[in-house]
């Protein structure tokens, strides 16, 4: 790799990362791949997630002006990229070791981090309460919570989501669906995600009517009512589904390819300041780009040490002398 084609190693903050341009941020993402998948054979780690959420970290932090703006990753595994891209890179070899890197976001390691991630489901309440926050300051920061599917399916997650239509906020939801946490998940939110869609028509239809009206001065809370209740009967017309946020009154976007980073950075530009409660549903791969962990995400959610050209497992080839992994059992 040339110096001219070496996008990561010029990179310490997202400042930097923002001087590249959209055309260049694919080249980064597998840079980014590359040297995650280098490390974590070295180093073990969270392997599987942190490849799957590349694109979505770079489109993040090109489009959003971190670290005012915050970004919430609920339980941290899909944080990696995150951290190589805020200035982490150099000291990387040394996460999850003591005196080390912490292996989730930790506000005291860095103010890139905004919360201490370390249990599923609970980064769409953490988010809430900074947006509220902003909301009544009269900050203009775009607060985002990073969710999982498999987190979405936690009792934590539908309180976060329950409370965010009770309080004046314009927090960004970005739900990672790649059908698959550490292992398959129990229980119907899954399948329901796969049935989510939407419509651009409906979307357009919605924005303009409610434009018109205000313009006319005819908008007022119950007119507001019935158009969102119009609005949803459209909705299940052109999508022919519904889905749970239909029925909180949070805007829902998606499904969007998670690994077009150009694409993302476009749909984030154009939604990140939108106000009110808002979901971007993503569809990714977990261990994307690295074809053992994409066969056998489950075995790499936390490989241990392995061989890239392989993808044989330290565990796997081992004399017994390495302690057997709870996902193994």
């Amino acid at each position: 790799m040339t110096e001219n084609q070496n996008h990561l190693y010029s990179i310490y903050s997202p400042e930097d990362l923002k001087k590249l341009s959209v055309s260049e941020l694919p080249e980064l993402c597998q840079e980014l791949r590359d040297f995650i998948v280098k490390s974590l054979s070295e180093n073990p780690g969270h392997l599987a997630a942190s490849l799957g959420t590349v694109e979505l970290t770079v489109a993040l932090h090109y489009s959003l002006n971190t670290p005012y703006d915050r970004i919430v990753w609920d339980v941290g595994h899909q944080a990696y990229s995150h951290k190589i891209l805020t200035g982490r890179r150099e000291q990387f070899h040394t996460n999850r070791k003591q005196g080390g890197l912490s292996g989730f976001p930790h506000p005291d390691e860095s103010p890139y981090d905004s919360f201490v991630a370390g249990h599923a489901s609970n980064s769409i309440s953490a988010a809430l309460g900074m947006a509220i926050a902003a909301k009544r300051k009269d900050e203009k920061r775009v607060v985002t919570a990073v969710i999982g599917d498999g987190a979405m399916s936690g009792g934590l997650a539908y309180e976060g989501l329950n409370n965010t239509v009770e309080y004046d906020n314009d927090l960004l939801i970005i739900i990672n669906d790649n059908n698959l946490a550490i292992d398959k998940n129990v229980g119907g939110f899954h399948r329901s995600m796969a049935r989510i869609t939407t419509s651009r028509h409906y979307n357009n239809l919605r924005w303009y009517v409610y434009r018109q009206l205000k313009k006319m001065g005819l908008m007022n809370d119950a007119r507001k009512n019935r158009i969102l209740r119009f609005g949803k009967s459209l909705k299940k017309l052109f999508s022919r589904s519904t889905t749970i946020f239909d029925g909180l009154d949070i805007r829902y976007f998606g499904p969007v390819d998670g690994h077009d980073v150009k694409n993302l950075v476009r749909v984030l530009n154009t939604i990140k300041h939108m106000r009110g409660p808002k979901a971007l549903h993503i569809c990714t791969t977990k261990g994307k780009g690295y074809e053992p962990a994409e066969k056998n995400a489950t075995d790499f959610h936390a490989p241990g040490k392995f061989n890239i050209a392989t993808g044989e497992r330290q565990h796997d080839i081992n004399d017994g002398s390495q302690p057997i992994k709870f996902q193994d059992v």
